[in-house]
């Protein structure tokens, strides 16, 4: 969401003064530009999309700078093909507000044509955009919800989970598997890294990508892509383990029973579940475990 994202609920004269305020432009020409979200700010390294920090297709994939009140919260590289995020990056740290805010669903302006209608600014409510998804698209359906890739329970403020209210943060999610086995994930790797992400300075930090597998063929009101599963990554420092730590979850995007559990994985099995080489990462470096999860500290989980 950046500066100039306009809230759809919003009446018009609040939507003018709103725009009038904030002027930045946060859809950027490089994942560079939002580095501080990545460990040892260095983007994922995903084949045939985003190799050496260089965004291959420019046309088709759009960094943006998540942006709230001026102040950058995390990242996403958007699929404006599939108007899904591939993913959303962020640097976790400790929760202060655990209020969930209202579903004020936003839109980013900038991945239109300058040339479009300007009541697109305004935030239409059934405006059907070329680039992104809109609110119409998510209306009247009883199988998916606005599924966050960036979840709101793991941002620290209020506004940083307003910040995460945003359609390009948002993928068509089966129901019963965002309010089920995903929701529980989210809750468990949230306790994970509150307990284990303390760094050399008692600060709470973790580094974490979280994204969607595109289908071949199935789209929300033929326009949408709804991603065939969805994943998740953390890393980061335990200084009471003195140790890095690591693990990943992922999840198939389909109606599931309520009692289902994700398992925990390493990052060598996600990779190989994204087609990822020896040569491709979520994080850089060689600190992150390949091998091994958190359940070696902690086999509860």
């Amino acid at each position: 969401m950046t500066s100039q994202q306009v809230w759809s609920f919003l009446p018009v004269a609040a939507l003018l003064l709103l725009l009038s305020v904030h002027t930045s432009a946060e859809v950027v020409k490089s994942m560079s530009d939002c580095s501080q979200f990545f460990l040892d700010q260095t983007p994922p390294h995903i084949p045939g999309v985003l190799e050496d920090g260089k965004i291959l297709n420019q046309n088709r994939y759009k960094p943006i700078c998540q942006t709230y009140e001026n102040q950058r919260r995390f990242v996403t590289l958007y699929d404006t093909k599939n108007k899904i995020p591939v993913f959303s990056a962020f640097r976790f740290v400790k929760v202060v507000d655990t209020k969930k805010p209202e579903n004020w669903w936003s839109i980013e302006p900038q991945l239109e044509d300058e040339t479009a209608d300007k009541n697109m600014q305004l935030g239409e409510r059934d405006e059907e955009y070329d680039h992104q998804a809109g609110d119409v698209d998510y209306r009247d359906n009883n199988m998916f919800d606005r599924g966050h890739i960036f979840p709101s329970s793991y941002a620290s403020t209020k506004d940083d989970k307003i910040s995460t209210f945003t359609l390009t943060n948002i993928v068509p999610q089966a129901k019963s598997f965002n309010n089920g086995s995903w929701y529980k994930m989210e809750q468990r790797v949230k306790c994970i890294m509150e307990k284990h992400c303390i760094n050399s300075h008692g600060d709470t930090e973790g580094f974490v990508v979280t994204g969607a597998q595109p289908s071949s063929g199935n789209f929300l009101n033929n326009r949408v892509n709804v991603p065939s599963a969805l994943w998740s990554a953390f890393c980061c420092y335990s200084a009471n383990k003195e140790a890095w730590i690591a693990s990943a979850h992922w999840g198939d995007n389909v109606e599931e029973p309520k009692k289902k559990i994700l398992d925990t994985i390493t990052l060598k099995a996600l990779y190989q579940k994204l087609s990822m080489s020896k040569s491709d990462f979520l994080f850089s470096g060689t600190n992150c475990p390949l091998q091994t999860t958190v359940t070696k500290f902690d086999p509860k989980i």
